[in-house]
């Protein structure tokens, strides 16, 4: 009897059978061989995430994971909490939250004291305000997906950056980026606000417009490069998106070694700053003459005149700093999610 596309001749199983068996396969071994370590900040996008728990739970109690849910106490404490896990070799530690909670957890999982011969494994459920980093790989903010993702327990590397100067002297690890200048003022005025993050980053940017304050002049140098310039808008990124909307780093690729580094060439009146910053949320910077696009494995930033506000992964680096250091460590980590650039 003819049973239609998936009848069996002669023994023979249809390449889609094989392929939908060697899939289920390949998530039960990961459901059965790692465990999920799943850090979820409760007060993420302003306290909402703490809604999302009992629907973790749920849905990995369903489909038969190993896992653990610890919830954070407070700033700092999901650095504790990954760096002192006590991981198996296929575990995964989860980052449940925003962009902070994500760059908590990379930052125990880099300081952790326990050697180990591979990268940490590191997944996202992004339930934060923002989740600029997880647009990067292609995770989505839909939960059930973003579950779906991270049962399924694909790996990708994920190279990470490392940033030295301001409140953190010894460095300070990164996955999305650092952003210098205007974007910076931005930013600390959009923390201060409850709604939405990228409009909050809009509001923060017209803020920012109106005031149109004088910028740092710092010296750049990286590679064989080295130019001087206002810091109006400065970012050295590892991921494409910051502020909920806005691409500073539009080509960036997640396993390439190297950071993007975007900025203006030099102070634009106000209406040209304003015509400048909304190619941002299209990605289309680059076609603007003031822009200035380029990558490289290592950076060093001097503030020749004032000093610098920056930031990373939203994290506060300094207020006023002189000098930075920025580099990229390549395949720190390894991803749980999409191909890079979805």
């Amino acid at each position: 009897m003819d049973s239609g596309p998936w009848r069996i001749k002669k023994g023979k199983i249809p390449g889609e059978l094989l392929f939908i068996f060697y899939k289920f396969q390949y998530i039960i071994h990961v459901i059965v061989q790692r465990k999920l370590w799943v850090i979820l900040n409760p007060i993420a996008g302003k306290g909402k995430a703490a809604k999302q728990h009992p629907k973790i739970d749920y849905f990995l109690r369903e489909h038969g994971c190993n896992y653990e849910i610890i919830l954070t106490k407070g700033p700092g404490d999901a650095i504790d909490i990954a760096r002192n896990l006590p991981l198996g070799e296929n575990d995964a530690t989860v980052a449940a939250g925003g962009d902070g909670t994500c760059n908590e957890v990379v930052n125990g999982l880099l300081t952790r004291t326990a050697a180990s011969p591979q990268a940490p494994i590191f997944g996202i459920l992004p339930i934060g305000r923002g989740n600029d980093f997880s647009s990067t790989p292609g995770i989505p903010e839909n939960l059930e997906k973003a579950l779906d993702i991270l049962i399924e327990g694909r790996l990708s590397p994920l190279d990470a950056g490392f940033v030295k100067g301001g409140f953190f002297p010894d460095g300070r690890y990164f996955v999305n980026g650092v952003g210098i200048g205007f974007d910076t003022k931005v930013g600390f005025d959009a923390a201060k606000m409850k709604i939405k993050s990228g409009f909050a980053y809009m509001l923060g940017a017209i803020i920012n417009l109106i005031r149109f304050e004088p910028s740092p002049v710092i010296r750049i140098r990286y590679d064989d490069k080295e130019t001087t310039l206002p810091a109006v808008i400065v970012s050295i990124v590892n991921g494409r998106r910051m502020g909920g909307s806005f691409y500073m780093g539009p080509n960036a690729i997640l396993d390439d070694g190297k950071l993007d580094i975007c900025y203006v060439r030099h102070r634009p009146t106000r209406l040209k700053l304003i015509d400048v910053f909304f190619h941002y949320p299209k990605g289309t910077q680059g076609e603007c003459e003031e822009v200035y696009m380029s990558r490289a494995v290592k950076f060093h930033l001097t503030a020749i005149e004032g000093s610098m506000a920056a930031h990373c992964d939203g994290e506060t680096i300094c207020y006023d700093g002189k000098e930075l250091e920025i580099t990229c460590i390549p395949a720190a980590l390894r991803l749980i999610g999409l191909q890079h650039g979805v």
